[in-house]
């Protein structure tokens, strides 16, 4: 079996993280006790650029994404995106993102593990 089959990264600004997991659920356990811990510190205001004002929703403080095993078109990708208010948002794909509909009672990390195993089985 290849080891660290599945690639955790974690963005927080300008310090980037990586971690290898032998499985999905072990990768997606890893993200949300890291993002668990960098939580209290991603709360942001809303901003103003160029007369354009940005809501703390809308400002993408951590992002976490886990690549799984696969060629490069069978690969499996989806992360979670941290927002200013503190809310998690999770997502497959990675150039073309697609938000994961959450289930009732589902987090946004149940979200991300129930999605990433349906394209797991679906992709073989």
């Amino acid at each position: 079996m290849e080891q660290g089959r599945w690639r955790l990264t974690v963005r927080n600004g300008p310090h980037v993280e990586r971690v290898r997991c032998e499985t999905l659920g072990a990768a997606v356990d890893a993200m949300e006790q890291r993002m668990d811990e960098l939580a209290p510190g991603a709360r942001r205001r809303s901003i103003e650029v160029f007369r354009r004002r940005y809501e703390a929703v809308r400002q993408v403080v951590v992002r976490a994404e886990i690549d799984g095993p696969g060629g490069i078109t069978s690969r499996v990708r989806g992360g979670v995106d941290l927002r200013g208010d503190g809310s998690a948002e999770a997502y497959v794909g990675r150039f073309k993102r697609m938000l994961v509909e959450l289930r009732p009672g589902e987090s946004a990390y149940d979200g991300l593990r129930r999605a990433l195993q349906e394209r797991t089985l679906a992709t073989g």
